[in-house]
């Protein structure tokens, strides 16, 4: 976790000078940039090269052999050193001497220092190649470059932090709050604000102080600047992501670098903190100096009398080993972490891609949000998911977790609220449930509490395990830890005679999956009902270690061959039908169009040709003539009335053909790959499916066939098509013909 991160440093400035008060690790080094096996020196060239001897005669290769190795460990060319490793660094920067804090010279610029453990007493004066006294001037600018983010590269390190400084009259003192326009107001807080230690404008160090009351000051008899920096060792260009690198660093600067400043920096202004605890360090520092005791013993006795020096430690080590950091300052207790993921942000971003859930894609109730999006890796928070809780006590007072310096009414009500849902939660409920029982709105009380207690790693979210544990598991690909120091704490934890050792229950659930029947965990491991509470707690003691990965059903649609030629055969005799049925129709109107209405003394014609047929018998006088010519052009106006007779008795036919995909036009078995969107012949495909079955079964397919496409598990379904199981299950049996089901990871 954090690879890169080297060391953690506390400089200051102040009257008295520039000074480097304590750092973590003793003795940072970074990581060589090159790892590269040498090869055994009594070993010729050519028998390393197998292209050559697979090119060469056996009597060359009998010749290369008696040649002398290559000495490889004095090849210029092969060994490769770090640039600037046998030099101090802070001579390429400054040519001013250099005096430490304890006022003895420093070492000769002609000394070389190297990256590994320095000696008594340098070992106070350089870290990482460079003087403690120019490190502390190149961490800590000029005081306009304060109170805000703080990046500096040189060579293959990187410095991140946020410098903080007195004012000019040297008083420690809140700079006013920026008040943002439509910003929420204190009403509006929720746990997803409490879960972090600031908010607003990331550049204000101020805590959040009622602009009513004055900003209280410190005097500070000498510090003027003072930086928490964190040591990077830049990646490599070739082995890291160009656009992730900057979202890498920003994450260490807002998550810990920035967090602890504000925190400090708050100290410092209410009872001049930080200058007290640099003076004790600084004190110590020079008597440890004096003693000729090295670094070592001086960071021993630093812990016992600082409260920042054992926090960094404490936020390093935690850093390293990817988990909380629980440090206090000033009896202030501070919760600090990193994304558990952050590291991948520096390989290529394909790995990326399934880190978060895009909200253009999905629901954007259904994220995390965006300060969790980024190297956390988490589940969809979805309503028919559930919490699993972690620790074995789960005894953690919500009013411990949610205090800090300017505890309210707010936070007393969050932490009421928070009691209510821990006594509620369960693997057994759903997150919607959870929600019913406790008469909140999902989205607005349930999932605030969910992303705070997974933010601070006290839960996780999981899928639903069922009353009776018929949930089907599989194994995972590996374990976190070793299979026998999970079997020790396995049997530690459950003594029980009746519930066997741990390699066996792993060995019958994957023996169980394999076979694909009674795969469900009470089926092939609990197999009676008086078990089952004690097989929770087994549960749960898996599902905590990763041990346990939850498979869903999952439901596609299959269009088998019986049906499409029974649909395509249904299609062509409804289509003759029809055929039929118009030329009736049209022999019909062909007879009635040329009798004479006998009441109205004309033909049945249209009004166009009536008009002319009057005006055809005003202008002659012979009437024979004319009814003959008339009589011509009925039957002209009776074919047209054939022609729209005969189209609109195949405009159904045409309407349901409406976007017809030739292309599935076959008759050998295919998928229905999204029942939602089906096309006009999938639709016929589905309708015909529902042919002979019951009223009820045939309408609720209709209405979750949707959710059909192999995508949605078994539990979303029932939450967004509003059933029961026992009815999803009626729906696939009478359907089985039809469905193909499988079970697969969510």
């Amino acid at each position: 976790m954090a690879e890169s991160l080297l060391a953690i440093l506390l400089v200051t400035t102040s009257a008295k000078g520039s000074n480097l008060v304590f750092r973590w690790p003793e003795f940072p080094s970074p990581s060589p940039r090159l790892g590269r096996a040498r090869p055994d020196e009594s070993l010729s060239l050519s028998q390393l090269d197998n292209p050559w001897r697979a090119s060469h005669s056996q009597e060359a290769l009998e010749k290369a052999e008696v040649l002398p190795a290559h000495d490889y460990g004095r090849d210029p060319d092969y060994c490769w050193q770090r640039p600037n490793a046998l030099r101090d660094r802070s001579l390429s920067f400054t040519q001013v001497p250099n005096h430490s804090i304890s006022g003895r010279n420093s070492p000769s610029r002609d000394r070389s220092y190297s990256f590994e453990k320095a000696t008594s007493p340098d070992e106070y004066d350089h870290v990482l190649g460079y003087s403690a006294e120019f490190l502390a001037n190149l961490l800590c600018p000029h005081r306009s470059m304060c109170h805000q983010k703080f990046e500096l590269i040189v060579d293959d390190l990187a410095f991140i932090g946020h410098p903080v400084c007195a004012e000019s009259d040297g008083d420690w003192r809140f700079k006013p709050e920026k008040i943002k326009t439509g910003s929420r107001g204190r009403e509006d807080r929720d746990l997803d604000n409490s879960a972090s230690p600031h908010t607003g404008d990331p550049t204000s160090m101020s805590p959040e102080i009622p602009t009513s009351e004055p900003s209280p000051a410190s005097k500070s008899t000498w510090l003027h600047t003072f930086h928490l920096a964190l040591v990077l060792d830049l990646p490599d260009p070739s082995s890291s992501a160009s656009g992730n690198l900057t979202k890498y660093f920003n994450t260490l600067y807002e998550q810990i670098a920035f967090t602890l400043t504000a925190v400090l920096y708050q100290e410092q202004v209410l009872s001049n903190f930080v200058e007290a605890e640099c003076d004790t360090l600084t004190a110590l520092k020079e008597s440890c100096i004096s003693k000729g005791e090295p670094f070592s013993k001086y960071a021993v006795q630093a812990f016992e009398v600082s409260s920042i020096a054992p926090a960094m430690k404490t936020i390093f080590e935690a850093i390293k080993s990817s988990s909380m950091a629980y440090v206090t300052i000033n009896y202030l207790p501070l919760e600090l972490q990193l994304p558990p993921y952050l590291d991948t942000l520096l390989h290529s971003q394909d790995d990326q891609e399934a880190d978060f859930i895009d909200p253009a894609d999905d629901d954007p109730s259904l994220t995390w949000g965006e300060h969790m999006n980024l190297g956390w890796k988490l589940p969809t928070m979805a309503p028919w998911k559930t919490l699993l809780l972690l620790g074995d006590d789960n005894d953690m007072d919500p009013h411990m977790a949610l205090r800090g310096p300017h505890e309210n009414a707010d936070d007393r009500t969050l932490a009421e609220g928070l009691v209510r849902f821990l006594e509620t939660a369960s693997v057994t409920l759903s997150l919607s449930e959870m929600a019913n029982l406790l008469d909140w709105d999902l989205e607005s009380q349930v999932y605030p509490i969910v992303r705070w207690l997974v933010l601070h790693r006290r839960a996780k979210v999981v899928d639903v395990v069922h009353d009776g544990l018929k949930t089907a598991f599989a194994l995972p690909p590996k374990f976190g830890a070793p299979l026998s120091q999970l079997s020790d704490e396995f049997q530690e934890a459950f003594p029980h005679p009746a519930i066997p050792p741990l390699p066996e229950i792993l060995a019958t659930i994957s023996t169980a999956m394999s076979k694909q029947t009674d795969s469900h965990f009470f089926a092939s491991v609990v197999k009676a009902k008086e078990l089952i509470p004690m097989y929770h707690h087994v549960v749960l003691w898996m599902l905590k270690r990763d041990m346990l990965i939850t498979l869903h059903l999952r439901i596609r649609v299959v269009a088998t061959s019986e049906l499409k030629v029974r649909v395509k055969t249904e299609r062509g005799l409804k289509a003759s039908a029809k055929s039929v049925s118009g030329g009736s129709d049209r022999q019909k109107h062909r007879r009635s169009g040329s009798d004479y209405d006998q009441t109205h003394g004309s033909f049945l014609l249209s009004p166009r040709t009536a008009h002319k047929f009057s005006r055809r018998l005003s202008s002659n006088e012979s009437g024979r003539s004319e009814i003959s010519e008339l009589n011509f052009d009925s039957e002209a106006t009776m074919l047209k009335v054939e022609e729209v007779s005969g189209s609109n008795s195949n405009s159904e036919l045409d309407e349901e053909d409406s976007g017809w995909d030739t292309t599935e036009d076959h008759l050998w078995p295919s998928m229905i790959n999204d029942p939602g969107k089906a096309t006009p012949m999938q639709r016929r495909w589905l309708s015909a499916m529902s042919e002979g079955k019951e009223p009820g079964i045939a309408k609720r397919f209709e209405l979750i066939n949707q959710y059909f496409d192999g995508k949605k598990s078994d539990d979303e379904i029932l939450y967004r098509a509003e059933i029961t199981r026992k009815q999803l299950r009626e729906v696939l049996h009478h359907y089985e013909e039809y469905l193909q089901t499988f079970l697969h990871p969510s």
